[in-house]
């Protein structure tokens, strides 16, 4: 018995070194622990516990707490991630978000559910430009906090986002360019398990608006609608741009969120704890993380524009601040000071803000420091 017990974890172990193997087939976590003996992958324990819910369709074992026979291995090793991508994953649109394992458990599911229940990518589609899409999404107020139903209606044709008060409105409460918008799941934020957090630019400042839906196909079929609507949008917008460049212009998740103390630019200002938020080359600062406009934002360029950050030590209760680990950023106009709140929490926001400001700048970039300067 102990002989076949061996051999059996021997096997299980060649199969999960194999190309392919290394990696959950769902997500990409490193060194999965679980697989589906019908389906024949190799899954993390996060996605695993996804596959057991879909009861006719996966049957997931441990690979090492369970016993598997010789007809299951064989099947692995026949089959495996690479195999399984080439039927369930054959024709994924190129703008469909694909979960990782940082992202949060609603993407992650339906992502499953797409691939294996509904079979969405294993024919081709015929792909139509001149994305619509109308429904109803639960909307924050902006003073109340509370969710009521919106009429939403995104549209590639006119490139904007809108939502209505009512559902026979003539006038929409708000519309965004959807080259402007970002989507990011935000279910700790919110406090809403399908929480969207949806972002737009207008007169050079940046809103936020948080919305749900309480059926999670939906919720996501919404966030790859507006990514659909803004491929194909830029695709006209710049003929030149490669696929990769305008993928990159989708919707994204922050660089880095998180509570920082700052301090003004007078010499007598005094430290304030806000929320901050870096998307890209924007870093945003709210009162409250919920909050529907920043109170101000900072443009990071590149270093060799004169865009710098450095480490700093701030004397306990200079400022009346609370945090000692500083942070110095230095921008043409104005240099900022922030503190965190630990060593690690600043450490993290370095390298946050190195890795942006060490990117060269694209064209667009130019132009929207030159709002952030000239205020136009």
């Amino acid at each position: 018995m102990s002989g076949e017990r061996d051999r059996n974890r021997m096997s299980i172990k060649n199969l999960t070194t194999k190309k392919g193997n290394t990696m959950c087939v769902d997500c990409g976590a490193p060194d999965p622990q679980w697989a589906c003996c019908n389906l024949g992958v190799f899954l993390c324990v996060n996605c695993s516990g996804i596959h057991r819910n879909l009861l006719e369709i996966s049957k997931v074992k441990s690979l090492t707490l369970d016993h598997w026979d010789e007809n299951q291995l064989k099947f692995l090793e026949t089959h495996g991630n690479d195999a399984a991508k080439a039927i369930y994953e054959a024709h994924i649109p190129e703008y469909y978000y694909r979960p990782t394992y940082k992202d949060c458990h609603v993407l992650r599911e339906q992502w499953i559910r797409a691939k294996y229940e509904r079979k969405e990518f294993m024919n081709k589609t015929t792909t139509t430009s001149n994305v619509i899409k109308v429904g109803n999404l639960y909307k924050r107020g902006r003073d109340n906090g509370q969710y009521l139903p919106r009429k939403f209606v995104l549209s590639e044709i006119d490139g904007t986002l809108k939502y209505y008060t009512k559902p026979d409105a003539k006038e929409p409460k708000a519309l965004f360019k959807i080259d402007s918008v970002n989507a990011t799941f935000q279910p700790e934020k919110t406090g809403q398990a399908h929480g969207l957090q949806i972002t737009y630019v207008k007169d050079n400042r940046t809103r936020n608006i948080f919305v749900h839906h309480p059926e999670a196909k939906e919720i996501v079929s919404w966030f790859n609608a507006i990514r659909a609507a803004q491929f194909h949008y830029l695709l006209v917008a710049f003929p030149t741009a490669t696929n990769k460049q305008i993928l990159s212009h989708l919707t994204r998740n922050f660089l880095k969120e998180g509570y920082m103390e700052k301090t003004g630019p007078r010499p007598t200002d005094g430290f304030k704890k806000r929320w901050f938020t870096l998307d890209h080359r924007r870093l945003m600062y709210f009162k409250d993380p919920l909050d529907a406009f920043a109170k101000g934002e900072v443009f990071l360029g590149n270093s060799e524009q004169g865009y710098g950050v450095k480490p700093e030590i701030v004397p306990l209760g200079q400022g009346n601040c609370t945090w000692i680990y500083g942070i110095r950023i230095s921008t043409p106009e104005r240099t900022y000071l922030f503190t965190c709140e630990s060593e690690t929490e600043r450490e993290s926001w370095l390298k946050a803000f190195t890795g942006v400001i060490s990117q060269p700048m694209l064209l667009r970039e130019y132009a929207v420091e030159a709002k952030f300067k000239y205020k136009f």
